[in-house]
């Protein structure tokens, strides 16, 4: 006879082999694919490359370079300097950046700072709008990829987004580093392989003017890319991703930086997976979107760190209910989503991971995992809702 706790614990089991069997297939489709990643491109057309900057006078210039020499004379390089306390508008002049500067200390954010950046271009529109963040490099020839893919499928384009941690760092931030590769590289690539869309990743984005300038921008919200993407998929403009188009960044160094980026990036993550993912199921069965479902599907996966630690507990207590019931449902749905989870992540090593981190100490990831648990407590307890810059190592602080 099935028992109430019986079902409970299928459904736990059911709510972990759900974002294994997603990441497995997404793994697969990456590692595996015959099928060529690039997307056709069309012509390129005039552009502007937005870049929202809150005090960062140490990293700015290092960035508008990085884009300057990739740009036309028809197009257009413009910061906004927002709520800015620094020499960071002064250095982004220097740099040749056109200036904008925005001070409205009750609304803080890069949503803010990017719908005024958009209101600011609609006296004289670009046909495709770039956003890079303020602390990025944009590699060779990458901005003209992503203008000819953005043309040419007339939809947000999304360039691979890699954060390298630096030389010589620890066993966390190189555990990061490749969790960040399985995330923003070896899932989209799975996906458009698939044909299906990606994730915004909020920097070395790009997008056709008509579908940027009505966007819902001016939000305070924790991760405005992730919520983007997916109101622009709603509205019919699912993001593309364009692998050959690089963006790279710096993991911070000091605790307290990488401790606050953590915490901003896994609590809007998984208040994101809450809030948005049954709604998108629930509009892509209402529509039968196939996109919508992928999008869905893709969201449902919370961080690595997490999906482990919640596939261990539930297997536990599998364990113990077959133990004392002899019901082996549960267990063996559980087993599986740890077999798909432990598949994939030897998967994306193998391709992707050997130059990261070693076999070996990927193999100590659940004891970093474990050092996560505080973050996700506080999710429960004192969920971060507001938008916070990420220290910089430069800030001393």
């Amino acid at each position: 006879m099935v028992t109430l706790l019986e079902i409970l614990l299928c459904g736990a089991a059911f709510l972990v082999l759900l974002p294994a069997t997603v990441l497995f297939a997404e793994v697969v489709s990456a590692v595996t694919g015959s099928r060529d990643t690039a997307t056709p491109q069309s012509e390129r057309r005039r552009l502007a490359v937005l870049v929202p900057a809150h005090n960062e006078a140490s990293v700015i210039a290092a960035t508008l370079r990085s884009i300057v020499q990739q740009l036309e004379e028809a197009d257009r390089l413009i910061v906004v300097a927002d709520n800015c306390s620094d020499e960071t508008a002064a250095i982004a002049a220097t740099e040749g950046a056109e200036v904008i500067a925005r001070t409205d200390l009750n609304k803080r954010g890069k949503g803010y700072a990017l719908d005024f950046g958009i209101r600011h271009l609609e006296s004289d529109p670009p046909s495709i709008v770039v956003v890079i963040d303020a602390d990025c490099q944009i590699t060779e020839a990458s901005i003209d990829k992503l203008v000819r893919c953005c043309a040419w499928t007339a939809r947000p384009v999304q360039a691979l987004y890699l954060m390298r941690a630096a030389k010589g760092a620890g066993l966390k931030a190189r555990i990061a580093e490749f969790a960040w590769v399985v995330k923003n590289q070896v899932r989209p690539m799975g996906l458009n392989r698939l044909g299906l869309p990606c994730q915004l990743m909020g920097t070395g984005m790009a997008f056709p003017w008509a579908c940027i300038c009505s966007a819902r921008l001016a939000t305070g919200h924790i991760v405005e890319d992730l919520k983007l993407g997916i109101d622009l998929a709603r509205a019919g403009t699912p993001p593309v991703f364009c692998a050959a188009a690089v963006v790279t960044s710096d993991f911070p160094v000091s605790r307290e930086g990488i401790r606050g980026q953590r915490e901003r990036w896994e609590h809007g993550h998984l208040g994101v997976i809450l809030s948005e993912t049954p709604r998108l199921l629930r509009d892509s069965l209402a529509s039968l979107n196939v996109y919508l479902m992928a999008l869905a599907l893709d969201l449902s996966v919370p961080p690595l760190a997490l999906l482990a630690l919640l596939v261990v507990l539930v297997w536990l207590a599998s364990v113990v209910f077959c133990a004392v019931t002899t019901a082996h449902l549960p267990l063996n749905m559980t087993s599986a989503a740890a077999i798909l989870l432990a598949l994939s992540v030897l998967m994306c090593w193998a391709r992707y991971g050997r130059p990261i981190i070693s076999l070996g100490s990927l193999g100590l990831a659940m004891v970093y995992a474990l050092w996560k648990v505080p973050l996700y407590v506080r999710f429960l307890g004192a969920r971060q809702l507001r938008w916070v810059r990420s220290k910089r190592d430069e800030d001393g602080q």
